[in-house]
C-alpha cells in the first residue's frame, strides 16, 4: 500500500516521533510511505529511515490560510505520480487539506488525535476527521466522543508504539540482560552528555518536552528546590525548547537554582540523554499519552508522572512508575527523593516498566493495527 502521512512541520516533537515510528513499522510490513510537511530539523531522520519527504507549504495554524491552496495543487500531482492509496493527517490543518484532496481525488483519509483539543465551534463544525479517527489513548477517544460527538464506530484506539531496538537500556538495569558492550557504550554516552552541558557528579532528574504551560515544567523546578534540600548534589536536565523558556529561566534564577538546573533546546538524538538520567519526570497538566514517558520506560529509567490524561494507561502506581497529583511540587519532590534514595525500588519499577512497554506498546503492534484501519478505509 502507498501511504501519504501529513503534518505541518517536521521539527522535534511528539507528532514527528510518532510519524517516524509509524513509518518504520509500516515499511517493515511492506508498505511504501511518503511524508508531506513544510520541513524541519528532523528531516534527516526520514532519509535515514528510507522515507521519502514531500515539501508542502504548511507553516500555518489556520485552516483558512492560502498556503493550503498551493499545497492542494502540489498534492494532486503527488497522488497521481506516487499512486497514493490513503492519506493520514496528524493536525487540524493537514486534516483540512486531506479533506479537500480526498473530495476531488477520491482518496480516503484518516486522522490521528494526538491529545485534547478545545471544543471550539470551528473545530466542532469543521473537524475534518476523515473516514476513521485514531485516538492514541482511551482518554483521548472518550474526549472525541464526548466533546466532538464523533460516532463511536468511526473511532479506533491505537496506542503509540516505539521501536524497542532503538531504545538504550539504562545504567540502572545494567545487570538485567544488557550486553557488556551496550552497557559501556551507554555509560560513555551519558557521561559525555554530562560533560558537554556542564552537569556535575550527582543524580540527574530529567524531562524531555517542549517548554509550554501544559507540560508543567514550573512545578518540577519548584520541586527541585525541595529535592536539593534533601539531596544537595541533585541536578535537573530539561531537553526541549518553547515559548515559556524565559519564564522558566527567571523562575530558576529566583529560586537560586542556576547551578542545578540545565536547559537544552533540543538534541538530534535523545537516546544518550536517557543514559545520563537517574529519574525521568513528566509533570504535565494534560497529556494524550506521553511518548517521551514511553521512551524513558523503554530505556529503563524510572518515571514520575502526573496522573492525568492517558498517562495512567502507561504507569501503574508503584508498579511501573510513580503517579502524582498534577501541579503539586511537594508531591513531585517526594516521589523524586524516594526513587533517588531507594535504588532497589527504582530498579524494580524500571524493569517492570520496560517489560510492559515491550509487551503492550511495540512498534509492530501499532503498525499492524494502523494498517488494518487503512485497509478498512480503502
Amino acid at each position: 500500500m502507498n501511504i501519504l502521512i501529513l503534518t505541518n512541520h517536521f521539527n522535534a516533537g511528539g507528532i514527528s516521533s510518532y510519524i517516524i515510528n509509524l513509518s518504520r513499522g509500516l515499511i517493515a510490513r511492506g508498505d511504501k510511505v511518503f511524508v508531506g510537511s513544510s520541513g524541519g530539523e528532523w528531516l534527516s531522520r526520514l532519509s535515514d529511515g528510507d522515507i521519502e519527504h514531500i515539501w508542502l507549504p504548511l507553516r500555518t495554524k489556520s485552516i483558512l490560510s492560502p498556503k493550503l491552496i498551493f499545497a492542494y495543487f502540489i498534492l494532486r500531482k503527488v497522488i497521481k505520480e506516487k499512486q497514493i492509496e490513503v492519506i493520514h493527517a496528524n493536525t487540524h490543518v493537514t486534516g483540512a487539506l486531506a479533506y479537500f484532496v480526498s473530495l476531488k481525488q477520491n482518496i480516503p483519509f484518516v486522522t490521528t488525535a494526538h491529545g485534547f483539543y478545545k471544543p471550539s465551534w470551528q473545530r466542532r463544525k469543521f473537524g475534518f476527521w476523515g473516514k476513521k479517527v485514531i485516538a492514541i489513548s482511551e482518554q483521548v477517544r472518550g474526549h472525541l466522543l464526548r466533546d466532538f460527538k464523533i460516532p463511536g464506530e468511526k473511532t479506533r484506539l491505537v496506542h503509540n508504539g516505539i521501536d524497542i531496538k532503538y531504545s538504550p537500556f539504562a545504567i540502572q538495569l545494567q545487570n538485567n540482560g544488557m550486553a557488556s558492550g551496550d552497557k559501556e557504550g551507554l555509560r560513555v554516552k551519558g557521561q559525555g552528555l554530562r560533560e558537554k552541558f556542564g552537569l556535575k557528579d550527582g543524580p540527574v532528574v530529567g524531562i524531555i518536552a517542549r517548554l509550554s504551560e501544559v507540560k508543567g515544567h514550573k512545578y518540577l523546578i519548584s520541586a527541585m528546590k525541595e529535592v536539593i534540600k534533601e539531596i544537595p548534589n541533585a541536578q535537573m536536565l530539561s531537553i526541549g525548547g518553547g515559548k515559556t523558556a524565559k519564564d522558566l529561566q527567571a523562575q530558576v534564577k529566583e529560586l537560586g537554582l542556576k547551578e542545578a538546573v540545565h536547559f537544552i533546546d533540543g538534541l538530534s538524538d535523545t537516546k544518550e540523554a536517557f543514559g545520563a538520567m537517574d529519574v525521568f519526570v513528566m509533570p504535565s497538566l494534560q497529556e494524550g499519552l506521553g511518548l517521551s514517558i514511553m521512551e524513558a520506560m523503554a530505556a529503563g529509567v524510572p518515571v514520575v508522572a502526573s496522573s492525568v490524561g492517558g498517562i495512567p494507561s502507561l504507569i501503574e502506581n508503584n508498579r511501573t512508575g510513580l503517579l502524582v497529583e498534577p501541579a503539586k511540587p511537594e508531591k513531585i519532590a517526594g516521589a523524586i527523593i524516594e526513587l533517588l534514595r531507594n535504588k532497589e525500588k527504582s530498579g524494580q519499577l524500571a524493569v517492570r516498566a520496560r517489560e510492559f512497554i515491550t509487551r503492550e506498546f511495540s512498534l509492530e503492534k501499532m503498525a499492524e493495527e494502523t494498517q488494518k484501519i487503512y485497509k478498512e478505509c480503502v
